[in-house]
């Protein structure tokens, strides 16, 4: 049997599992918050492990190893950033979010929470939210199914189309049929590969090298500098990277995850699960790119086309086919996690969002669990036809879209769970004036060579939000009933 035959193997019986807990899933789903949140009814490890995996995607496995590999450590401050970030999204959003949403009419998506929450009756903060979360995302998903077909390419001959057909076609049946328990349980599942590859690659790896000494030392030869954290580092440049922590606040295929969480006290154990995941698998990564540099200035020999696949290469040299195939489902699982967490969140905006709030129908649940399968259909058809001709300027999209999440949504997030006088007129300006500054800023390069539009876009939105509340706000007694009732019930069950 040869090598790529046992990759194979394990590839399928990876894309099996996935399906095997798809149709799992559709057992479970009876009415449409099961489909968009899972009946509200997540674990905290679950949760936990989906949420990470949701958010990673390749970069994890691709994008951040081949930073540190070019560059050093210096390349690790992104991580740093993200792990801050994604702390004190979990300490500070987590809980409120978890009570509010329920308190506030049961909201099932970030539109209808701020809809609800601020008492817009004008519905265009829904509206406008609906469509910022429809366009960015259809692209997101794009993307992944882009990078599904270059890993089928690069790892095992097929051509680019082939692979975005398989990828495309796995995805959207667990995502179509399970809906949100279907993608957060093969969440979990493809947190817990990626998280055993990362620890595994390195671990191993330091062996290979001569030890923890060694390996070092054989980093020194290539570069000293290549261990130093801030060498070659500006102030912008690694604000721009810390930054990126500030994006967490607005992901909507994050942040719904602590919607659907059981109960608060559950959020302690989640954020402390995952926290540790993260930490741990960012190590992993940085780790595997430093043994990479190691490996091959020890084996002349041996040659890497790309930085990005060191994790692949290393995965490949290292282990038996089989387990190497392992690896290779890591790197799959962080494409196929992140597309299907952006497909259910997309399929709630346009049915939950759009076609609730603009048509007043009184269908069924199961109409709508229909409709929310239809879109999810729709969305993603859309999405393979603009990763079919393989451009990568829809790939560059991923950085810009997580800075219109976290430039548009964030500070409103914020705001609306900690001030009691936001407004829905504050939240709307903020939200588009947030997105604009990030559009702007992203696409004029001179500012983008300085700073991350992040900054910039999350700064505006916070100030508009603000300044336009203040004008506008009224007392609304239903508003501070709300409120308070939230407080009220954070303390009784965190004691």
């Amino acid at each position: 049997m040869n090598d790529d035959l046992y990759q194979l193997i394990a590839i399928i019986l990876y894309m099996a599992l996935m399906l095997l807990i798809g149709w799992y899933a559709f057992r479970q789903t009876s009415n449409l918050t099961d489909y968009m949140l899972g009946g509200r009814s997540l674990g905290p490890a679950v949760t936990a492990l989906s949420a990470g995996a949701a958010d990673m995607s390749g970069w994890l496995l691709m994008g951040l190893p081949g930073a540190i590999y070019a560059k050093g450590l210096v390349g690790a401050w992104i991580a740093i950033g993200l792990t801050v970030g994604a702390y004190l999204n979990w300490l500070l959003v987590a809980p409120r979010l978890r009570v509010y949403t329920q308190v506030s009419n049961d909201s099932i998506t970030i539109p209808s929470f701020l809809e609800n929450r601020l008492k817009d009756k004008s519905r265009l903060l829904r509206i406008a939210s609906g469509i910022i979360i429809l366009v960015f995302f259809t692209f997101y998903v794009s993307s992944g199914m882009v990078a599904g077909g270059k890993f089928f390419l690069s790892s095992f001959g097929l051509s680019y189309h082939a692979g975005v057909l398989i990828v495309s076609a796995v995805v959207i049946a667990y995502t179509l049929f399970g809906g949100f328990l279907a993608v957060s349980y093969t969440d979990a599942v493809q947190g817990f590969i990626m998280f055993f590859a990362l620890i595994l690659v390195p671990i191993v790896g330091v062996f290979i090298t001569g030890g923890l000494s060694e390996t070092a030392a054989t980093i020194r030869e290539v570069n000293p500098q290549l261990l130093n954290l801030v060498s070659g580092a500006t102030f912008f440049g690694i604000l721009s990277s810390v930054a990126w922590g500030l994006g967490y606040f607005g992901q909507p295929h994050i942040i719904v995850r602590f919607m659907a969480i059981s109960s608060v006290k559950e959020t302690k154990s989640a954020r402390r699960i995952g926290i540790g995941w993260m930490f741990l698998s960012l190590a992993g990564a940085i780790a595997t790119a430093l043994v990479g540099i190691a490996y091959y200035r020890q084996n002349p020999g041996a040659t890497l086309v790309d930085s990005e696949t060191v994790f692949i290469a290393l995965g490949q040299i290292i282990f038996h086919p089989f387990i190497a195939g392992i690896m290779l489902a890591a790197v799959l699982a962080a494409v196929m996690s992140t597309i299907s967490s952006q497909l259910i969140v997309t399929s709630s905006a346009l049915i939950e969002d759009l076609y609730k709030a603009i048509y007043k129908s009184d269908a069924s649940d199961q109409q709508y669990v229909f409709l929310g399968r239809m879109a999810v259909l729709i969305v993603s058809i859309v999405a393979l036809i603009l990763a079919w001709p393989n451009k990568e300027s829809i790939l560059k999209l991923v950085s810009f879209a997580w800075a219109g999440f976290g430039g548009a949504f964030g500070p409103i997030i914020l705001l609306s769970l900690y001030w009691n006088k936001i407004t829905a007129k504050g939240a709307l300006w903020g939200m588009v004036a947030g997105a604009v500054t990030v559009g702007v800023w992203g696409n004029i390069k001179v500012l983008t060579d300085n700073l991350y539009e992040i900054v910039p876009g999350f700064l505006v939105c916070l100030v508009v939000t603000y300044l336009v509340s203040l004008a506008t706000y009224r007392p609304d007694p239903e508003i501070e009933r709300e409120f308070n009732e939230t407080m009220e019930l954070l303390e009784k069950e965190r004691s």
